[in-house]
Parts: structure tokens; sequence; C-alpha cells
């Protein structure tokens, strides 16, 4: 596996995440270099060739609340309810070259869960809690990287690389109920 050093930085912002089993930084920047391995490899191109600048990709993870996630929903989507992860990408092409020129590690942005609604979707499904976190997590750092579900097309390339790496790491298809 190609390492790029990648790395994930956590903030607790609800420490009733201290009741979930999640995953560790190191375990969250392993997720990370699986992801643009799996895009390396197959040749899958991301946001401004993020994969090609051989610099270190950062995210962070804020481990938050459904209130808190619902506010955020409610200004930034205009979505006034709960949902499990939302991501806010740092970089656009106005300020890419300078990120580039300035930063070591090119921190891409940031991913918002909401524990109870993962803990929550988790039981639905039927699913671990530390799995279902993993998918929440390639989900998020997807989007930082560029990819989306704004229509069926996005959503079937998206939903295939999740699928894709998910099975790489040993975990189902999120998908299969809903097929």
């Amino acid at each position: 596996m190609a390492t790029n050093n990648n790395r994930i930085d956590i903030i607790v912002e609800d420490d009733s995440w201290a009741q979930v089993a999640v995953v560790s930084e190191g375990q969250c920047a392993a997720v990370f270099e699986a992801i643009c391995d799996f895009l390396r490899h197959n040749n899958i191109k991301v946001r401004y060739g993020l994969l090609d600048v051989g610099r270190p990709l950062g995210a962070v993870l804020v481990l938050s609340n459904a209130e808190q996630v619902r506010q955020l929903n409610a200004e930034f989507r205009k979505k006034d309810k709960p949902t499990n992860v939302l991501s806010f990408a740092n970089i656009d092409a106005g300020d890419f070259i300078q990120t580039m020129q300035s930063d070591e590690v090119i921190g891409l942005g940031d991913i918002i869960m909401a524990r109870e609604v993962l803990v929550d979707e988790a039981k639905q499904l039927k699913i671990s809690t530390e799995h279902h976190f993993i998918h929440l997590l390639v989900h998020g750092l997807l989007h930082l990287l560029g990819f989306d579900h704004q229509n069926d097309d996005e959503a079937e390339v998206m939903e295939g690389i999740e699928i894709a790496v998910l099975k790489e790491m040993n975990i189902d298809n999120p998908y299969k109920e809903f097929e």
C-alpha cells in the first residue's frame, strides 16, 4: 500500500461518543489511505488532482450530536433535521494554488458525525456501529475529495466506490438492503 501519511484529526464535541466503540485517529487514517489507494489503483480522478500532488492530505473529523448536526444541516443545507454525516470542503479552485504553496498537509475539510443518528441507523440496519462509522467516514472523505450524489449518475459512482473500498476492509455492502 502506498502511503502519503494522510491523517485525520478527531475532535470530540460530545462526550457521549465514549459510549460508542469507534476507531482511533490511526485507524481513520488507514481508512483514508484505503480510499486513496483504491482511487489511484483504479485511475479514478479526484478534485484538483489531489492524489497526484505527492503531499499528505488531512481532514478533521468532529464527533458531535444530532442537535448540532441538525443546526448545521439547517444553516448550510436548508434541511432542518439531523443527518448522520456532513462534510464541509476547505479547498476550492480559487485557493487551491495558495494551499499547495503554503501548507505541508493539504487540509481537505471537516466531517461532522451525529452519534445518535449513527447508533440508531446501525441498529436499524443490524450492523455494528464500527462498520457504520467506517462507512460514514468513507462517505464523508469521498465528499471532501470531490464526489457527490446529487443525481443518479453521481450517486452510482460514489456508492460504487464506497462499496468497493468497504469490501476491501471486509465490510458488507451498506446499500444491499436498498437494491
